[in-house]
């Protein structure tokens, strides 16, 4: 694996570590009323990066087994130019995405962060909410997905792929690992920081940006494969 596709693997993983599960949540259980307790939130982002590591190896070794026919597949002018128009699709869409008001949406929001903030129980119960948050990420870890891709096609041997998912999971979860070392040491001084924060994921569409930059990406290296820009 080369240096370019490891900084593409380490680009997708910020973007990820933006999400519901690995920012969020671990922003609700900072800025919870009371001490720090770094031993949930540590249960918490480890079961999140656990999920993801799974699935991750899982789907990656799955994709190996059909690689060749794939491979052969995509690389047709067919494949290249649906994969164009899907993201450029995805990238108008995002900005759909961002406009358009769900009604209950933020409902929705208020009763995770209710529950977060009221589960008080033990390390089942706290890692049980953790993979419930994961399990509802699924359908939109585009992010994770492409790098899979990416890590796929670079045929790497089963230790290299095990070794390069544990370096994503990690940093995907290391934004919010930063967060929690800064909330220890500046204390109460950085909850209404936190709370804004809070507030703008709360309130807006971190869905409609990750859908954008997936389209983006996907419809530049379509266009580079169909020699339409420069790679």
């Amino acid at each position: 694996m080369d240096v370019t596709l490891l900084g593409s693997l380490a680009v997708l993983a910020l973007i990820d570590s933006t999400s519901f599960g690995t920012l969020l949540i671990p922003i609700w259980l900072l800025i919870h009323p009371g001490p720090v307790r770094a031993g949930r939130i540590l249960i918490f982002l480890g079961t999140v990066a656990t999920f993801y590591f799974a699935v991750g190896v899982a789907v990656t070794l799955g994709a190996g087994a059909f690689l060749p026919e794939i491979s052969r597949i995509f690389r047709t002018s067919a494949a290249q130019w649906a994969l164009l128009v899907l993201g450029v699709a995805l990238f108008f869409w995002s900005f759909r995405l961002g406009r358009k008001n769900r009604p209950g949406s933020e409902g929705r929001m208020s009763r995770w962060r209710r529950r977060v903030l009221a589960e008080e129980g033990g390390v089942l119960p706290l890692a049980g909410l953790a993979l419930l948050a994961a399990l509802v990420e699924v359908s939109t870890m585009l992010p994770y997905l492409g790098a899979i891709g990416l890590v796929t096609a670079a045929e790497p041997t089963v230790p290299q792929i095990a070794a390069v998912m544990a370096g994503y999971c990690f940093l995907m979860i290391t934004p919010a690992l930063l967060l929690m070392v800064v909330r220890l040491v500046a204390g109460k001084r950085i909850v209404p920081a936190l709370t804004k924060v809070s507030d703008w994921m709360t309130n807006s569409d971190t869905v409609a940006w990750v859908v954008g930059i997936a389209g983006f990406l996907l419809a530049r290296e379509a266009a580079a494969n169909l020699y339409l820009i420069d790679a």
